[in-house]
């Protein structure tokens, strides 16, 4: 799978995801300080499924009606890469055919995809 992940999410999650075979574009590794705006657009063009901590991503799209390939919003009560990791690790094992297309928001109890209209 093709994702981008936010600079807010983390070199960790990034790095985890190229070792398990995905394409990556990190924000952190290659374009620190990119706004959000310009984000959701490459993300939208390249064919990138959006992997962050920020809700601003979710005004975006139901406020303002962004284009986006997909979307997994982490609202994590631990912060820690190793969670972000396996959040994610769960996440793909059970609902990686859901994810293109739709915003995803994911709890450490919770999955909620919001499919695309």
């Amino acid at each position: 799978m093709r994702f981008l992940v936010d600079e807010c999410t983390g070199h960790a999650v990034a790095k985890w995801l190229k070792d398990n075979g995905h394409d990556v574009f990190s924000v952190y590794d290659e374009s620190r300080g990119l706004d959000d705006e310009s984000i959701i657009n490459k993300a939208d063009s390249e064919n990138f499924i959006i992997i962050t901590n920020d809700k601003d991503f979710g005004e975006f799209v139901f406020r303002s009606g962004k284009k986006h390939k997909g979307i997994i919003l982490l609202r994590l009560s631990d912060e820690r890469p190793k969670n972000k990791i396996f959040i994610l690790q769960t996440l793909l094992k059970s609902h990686s055919d859901k994810l293109a297309g739709n915003f995803t928001v994911v709890t450490e109890r919770t999955v909620r995809i919001i499919e695309k209209k």
